[in-house]
């Protein structure tokens, strides 16, 4: 098992996100960490969003480049996952790139 005080913001972790339900985003991919780590210290899951090179851009996508490829951050796929679900750890987003994602979350949810 993962380690939880391992587990930061803004790291890229290869995920297992089957079995999905219908459209929810599946396979093994790459993953953004977007909870806080008092969570991560206390609980067995992590909230994250998947990472995909194929896909539509939209406002709650984000662009990015990791591992010399542009992809996408899908906000609109984001989950809580138990960290049994995290496979490795592949790096982490720009501190640039963090930013306007959390940005994009407190948007998104705000009244």
């Amino acid at each position: 098992m993962v380690n939880p005080k391992s587990v930061r913001p803004g790291e890229v972790w290869l995920a297992r996100l089957d079995p999905p339900v219908v459209s929810e985003t599946r396979k093994t991919r790459p993953c953004v960490v977007i909870s806080p780590p008092e969570m991560h210290d206390v609980l067995r899951t992590v909230i994250v969003a998947p990472m995909t090179t194929r896909n539509q851009p939209a406002p709650f996508r984000i662009p990015l480049r990791f591992s010399g490829k542009d992809g996408l951050i899908l906000l609109d796929q984001m989950r809580a996952i138990d960290k049994l679900r995290l496979i490795k750890r592949l790096g982490a987003v720009t501190a640039a790139t963090l930013k306007t994602t959390l940005a994009a979350l407190a948007e998104t949810f705000a009244e």
